[in-house]
């Protein structure tokens, strides 16, 4: 399948993005996803104005007329000092600009500079159409194809789950599920790649949750500041095995 017609999510389309800003492949998924358009025009607005920056022409450096000097003075009054030019102000302002952007795409062509638990977060950041209340739970088909048999066996026990889909974290593809809490949205990654040796506490601005070593993986569960999480966090290790 050709990169252009490639079905992507969230996360690898955003990321295709910040790295070149041109990309035009996954049409589908743009044409269904306002966040992801609403990200595609910001950049290419960034980039459009860097370009147009980087095209203005400084005027050339000319040094003052120096006065002629007298044997007898011993100081010379020099010209005054005459303020940046507005081209040079705003070709500084396209190499801040510029860094920027260069930072972006470092930072999503895979720098990796972020623990276990700030991947997690920041996914939450990228995902907030996951976090709907709902009393409408999933199929068994798409949970199936949330959780393939082959990477683990979850059965509904957990509680009512309402969004099922695949995301990436730490470059690995691993189901990010969604069930109703009784504060709201709960969120439960299962990474069966990701070996911890303790459980990890999560804090944000407005949500926590943990991270817990489940055999040779691991599982976040996050939801709302005030929601208790004790009874989810059982419900979920008893419903959840990995299938290697």
């Amino acid at each position: 399948m050709s990169t252009a017609n490639e079905i992507m999510n969230c996360d690898q389309y955003t990321q295709a993005v910040a790295a070149e800003p041109s990309f035009d492949g996954a049409a589908e998924h743009v044409s269904d996803c306002a966040e992801c358009r609403a990200f595609r025009d910001e950049m290419r607005a960034l980039d459009a104005d860097i370009a147009k920056a980087l095209q203005l022409d400084p005027p050339a450096l000319t040094l003052p007329e120096l006065p002629s000097i007298d044997a007898q003075d011993k100081v010379v009054s020099l010209a005054a000092r005459r303020s940046p030019s507005r081209a040079r102000w705003l070709a500084l302002a396209a190499s801040v600009m510029l860094a920027a952007v260069i930072g972006i795409r470092m930072f999503a062509v895979g720098v990796d500079n972020l623990s276990l638990a700030d991947e997690v977060l920041a996914h939450l950041d990228h995902d907030p159409a996951a976090l709907v209340a709902s009393t409408t739970p999933v199929s068994d088909e798409a949970l199936t194809k949330a959780v393939p048999e082959n990477l683990a066996h979850m059965d509904h026990s957990a509680g009512l789950i309402t969004y099922a889909k695949s995301c990436e974290i730490n470059g690995k593809t691993v189901p990010h599920l969604v069930i109703q809490g009784e504060v709201g949205p709960i969120t439960i990654l299962l990474m069966p790649e990701e070996k911890i040796t303790a459980a990890q506490t999560l804090d944000g601005d407005n949500v926590h949750g943990v991270i817990l070593p489940v055999g040779n993986g691991s599982i976040a569960i996050i939801g709302a500041r005030d929601e208790p999480l004790e009874r989810i966090e059982k419900s979920v290790l008893s419903s959840v095995a990995w299938s290697t």
